[in-house]
């Protein structure tokens, strides 16, 4: 399942296998421990799609005056136990001072050998925690949210080229969606996506008009080819589904 209740954290080159504390307290210093600093793929959402890893970044800082193993951060729903991850690394500690620890930290995700379900697309909160030589740990809610998200794509295609000018073209493209569960993509229909024009010897893209796609995800739209220059679709995404932009398909216009 994409959601474990253990993970592999590496430190210092060792590794370990352990169960999660199974509750999440709100605030930090609980168990004599705080965290602070935390940051997760830069605040960007993490996108995956059906077979290549994703490296997600996360830092944090921790003060403690307890003797500790394994810190980390970590995502999650509901409650500790309920985790979207597959592996996690942390750096051994990068001493501030007396207590204070900064660590570096990578979440790997792989849809290729992890099962992964397409409700896990969305909204999951950051933890963080760290267990204490001895026996217990702490957990604690750090109060920030990251959205992780299916990857999207886009084809495109403009026809008749070359072309007269004034004359109409007809751009026609399709949107697809990672299914984590098959490890395909699939049709995703009834999106909003902008058609884009870059005129030749330019460097940017103006949007010039928005289109639906229909139930199949196909795109179809005519506009008139005044100058030369690249066509290509835009789709900007939504809280679960990442973006993504077509490649270009440049229209000599005679």
């Amino acid at each position: 399942m994409g959601k474990q209740v253990w993970r592999v954290v590496v430190a210092g080159g060792a590794a370990a296998v352990f169960t999660a504390v199974a509750a999440v307290p709100a605030g930090a210093a609980e168990g004599g421990v705080s965290f602070t600093r935390v940051q997760v793929n830069g605040g960007k959402p993490i996108v995956i799609g059906v077979s290549k890893e994703v490296a997600a970044p996360a830092s944090f800082r921790m003060a403690t005056t307890r003797e500790w193993k394994w810190p980390a951060v970590f995502l999650y729903r509901d409650g500790a136990g309920d985790r979207l991850w597959h592996a996690i690394e942390t750096s051994d500690c990068i001493k501030v001072s007396s207590g204070v620890c900064d660590f570096n930290e990578t979440m790997y995700f792989d849809p290729s050998v992890w099962d992964m379900r397409n409700s896990e697309a969305g909204a999951w909160k950051v933890g963080a925690e760290v267990y204490f030589k001895g026996g217990g740990g702490d957990t604690d809610d750090e109060g920030l949210t990251v959205h992780v998200k299916r990857n999207s794509r886009l084809t495109v295609n403009a026809s008749p080229e070359p072309v007269s000018k004034d004359r109409t073209i007809t751009v026609t493209g399709k949107v697809t969606r990672a299914n984590w569960e098959t490890r395909k993509y699939a049709s995703y229909g009834g999106r909003l996506v902008s058609l884009q024009f870059k005129p030749a010897g330019t460097a940017s893209y103006t949007t010039v008009k928005k289109v639906y796609a229909n139930g199949s995800g196909d795109l179809r739209t005519t506009v008139k080819a005044s100058k030369t220059g690249t066509w290509r679709w835009v789709y900007y995404g939504n809280t679960t589904t990442g973006p993504s932009t077509s490649s270009g398909d440049n229209v000599v216009v005679k």
